[in-house]
């Protein structure tokens, strides 16, 4: 019998549009997670050192390759980015979570302090999840918990990812009750549970999950095999 885990990076919508309201809660992560208050980054420009030796044109690609994509004749990338800066800062927890999810998959640039550019950051996108789940965001909390699953950005640490996964399926997030009924099933992080298994996977896939609905069948079949 395969019970799949879902440990891939949820598709979040990345609202970047407008700056919005400034919310009053300013919630800081603890002393071992990554200090979000102060990377540096470069979203209009490349680093000087990054154009030494290329042609205008090559100069042209890297930027493509690297910046955020512009909006014709909307708000430039760099505006854009710094709005949502702003709000997360601000303490909005869904800026803080499309922050994170930009530095995740590297549509954000970020650079060490010796100036290297980075791909992506993981361990600042853990930073601003963290901060976002802090404040109960359903979203940043199943986040957090895929980076703490696969050692991302944090020490892997299945417990707490069963302890995030929980925080978001209680709040109905599908995929966070997927991954929780199949760390339950599997006893990864958790006493092994299949009863507790199966009412997660009995959520996710009453909202359609598709990975629960096949855990499911794959649960029922081997109990009728029995």
């Amino acid at each position: 019998m395969k019970v799949r885990t879902v440990l891939l990076l949820a598709a979040l919508l990345i609202v970047i549009s407008g700056c919005g309201e400034d919310k009053s809660s300013d919630n800081s992560a603890t002393d071992s997670m990554p200090q979000t208050m102060n990377e540096v980054t470069r979203i209009d420009e490349l680093p000087s050192f990054l154009g030494e030796g290329m042609t205008m044109e090559e100069m042209a690609e890297l930027r493509e390759q690297i910046l955020p994509g512009s909006t014709g004749d909307g708000p430039t990338a760099g505006e854009k980015f710094h709005a949502l800066l702003e709000r997360a800062r601000a303490g909005d927890p869904e800026a803080q979570t499309n922050l994170g999810v930009m530095y995740y998959t590297g549509e954000a640039v970020s650079h060490t302090v010796t100036g290297q550019v980075l791909d992506n950051d993981p361990g600042l996108a853990a930073g601003w999840f963290y901060r976002a789940a802090e404040q109960g965001y359903a979203d940043a909390q199943f986040n957090l918990g895929l980076l703490y699953a696969n050692g991302e950005g944090v020490p892997q640490d299945m417990a707490e990812a069963v302890a995030l996964f929980k925080k978001a399926a209680e709040q109905g997030h599908v995929d966070a009750q997927n991954n929780l009924g199949a760390l339950y099933f599997t006893g990864e992080g958790v006493d092994r549970d299949e009863q507790k298994a199966i009412g997660w996977f009995e959520k996710a896939a009453a909202q359609g999950n598709e990975e629960a609905i096949a855990n499911l069948e794959a649960i029922r079949a081997a109990q009728r095999a029995q």
